[in-house]
């Protein structure tokens, strides 16, 4: 039997667990909102993502990314069996005791293995929802779904095992990632990215100059929806990352919100200065989101007013971003998984080595990150700032290499990943 205060934690990661897996289905409302209420194959793909992750994470995919590591790259997926355990009652941390992680040893918040497998199960969900963005009316649903199988054993399994599985690698060298600026948002754009090559690489065979763009047509009552729940999922995404229940999961909700709510105002006013356009609901939406993508690594390393800043630089990098990648020719991008959660993930990832008070780290559980150079860190947090970064150039290749090589894969066995959106979608 669990004493209280770890029955309390598993009680708070478990309702923060179910509130990110709202959060795949509210991309597919987003996909609705800003491409218009005749796509809800984006519903029937969401549903899927979120199926398939509770499976293919239960069968060996939990295992892969947070039993204790093969020589810090890939958890042993054999640890526990499949299936969590499969038939045995004597899983350790099944029916009693605590997952191998989560004892005094580590973080010592007592989860147990099925509290702690449904918050990762729905944080691998939720990514490979962020992927599937780009796959917009242009990728197979069949060709997807088989690519989330890979996705949830190998892709999403190792930036996790290396970053958030205490004996990975990155995380033996010091690396934190609070709840997923590069797990989570820029391995997403990473994966995406490799989706995108090989859609191009099929346009060109189609003797295509660029690549066929993929028009708004917004829906405002879904795109309201979508960001509502997506903010009500954040509750649990951040917070829920402390994985117990304390004064810094406190901490962390206002972090959260504070920058959201500095993103919203950013966004608006740095796209009706860069473009005299008046604000609309797509950017405001936009606003929030990236106020979210960019305190989530570092949420629970940082004090409310470092907060606040943070959301208020959102604006400028979201709207520069958006012009950037817009003005490629090679793909396309419509609801913003570059110039959103990569840039916005990676940009959080290296303000880590700036904005961290150790004193808020400590509290949620990462007392091993200095003071950040803003609050006189000096040259531990310049070393704070490498790792993070070495950390963000491994992953980005490693993920976007295996991306790129399954999507070539799938597009053997599929003939082709693509399909006409002006047709089919």
């Amino acid at each position: 039997m669990l004493e209280p205060v770890l029955l309390i934690n598993n009680l708070w990661v478990l309702i923060c667990a179910v509130l990110v897996f709202m959060m795949t289905i509210a991309v597919g409302f987003l996909e609705v909102g800003e491409l218009g209420e005749d796509f809800p194959v984006s519903l029937l793909k969401t549903a899927s993502i979120a199926s398939l992750a509770i499976f293919f994470m239960a069968l060996v995919g939990f295992n892969t990314a947070f039993a204790p590591t093969i020589y810090g790259i890939i958890g042993d997926p054999l640890y526990n069996g499949l299936f969590l355990g499969g038939f045995s009652p004597d899983v350790p941390g099944l029916l009693n005791g605590v997952w191998w992680s989560m004892t005094e040893s580590y973080f010592a918040s007592g989860l147990t293995v099925g509290t702690y497998f449904l918050f990762e199960a729905a944080f691998a969900s939720v990514t490979l929802a962020l992927v599937g963005i780009i796959t917009l009316k242009k990728v197979k649903l069949g060709a997807f779904l088989v690519y989330a199988v890979v996705y949830f054993i190998v892709i999403w399994n190792l930036p996790a095992a290396w970053i958030w599985n205490p004996t990975g690698w990155l995380f033996v060298l010091g690396m934190r990632d609070f709840a997923g600026g590069l797990v989570v948002h820029g391995a997403a754009g990473a994966a995406g990215i490799g989706i995108l090559l090989q859609i191009w690489s099929e346009e060109r065979k189609k003797g295509l100059k660029e690549s066929p763009k993929v028009l708004l047509k917004v829906s405002p009552g879904w795109l309201t929806l979508s960001i509502l729940l997506l903010v009500v999922g954040w509750f649990g995404f951040n917070p829920g990352s402390v994985l117990a229940f304390n004064e810094s999961a406190m901490t962390v909700v206002i972090t959260t919100f504070l920058a959201a709510t500095a993103g919203f105002f950013s966004v608006t006013v740095f796209r009706y200065l860069f473009s005299r356009s008046h604000p609309d609901l797509v950017y405001g939406v936009n606003g929030i989101l990236m106020g979210l993508i960019v305190i989530t690594p570092l949420a629970g390393f940082v004090s409310p007013g470092s907060a606040a800043i943070l959301g208020l630089i959102a604006g400028p990098l979201f709207v520069a971003g958006e012009w950037w990648f817009s003005r490629s020719k090679w793909f396309s991008d419509p609801v913003g998984l570059l110039p959103g959660h990569l840039l916005g993930g990676i940009f959080g990832v290296a303000m880590i080595g700036f904005f961290t008070q150790h004193a808020f780290a400590a509290a949620s559980g990462n007392g091993n990150l200095p003071d950040g150079l803003l609050f006189g860190g000096g040259f531990p947090a310049l070393g704070q700032l490498g790792i993070e970064m070495l950390g963000v150039v491994v992953v980005f290749v490693v993920v976007l290499v295996l991306s790129f090589v399954t999507s070539r894969i799938l597009s053997i066995a599929f003939h082709g990943i693509t399909t006409d959106y002006r047709t089919d979608g």
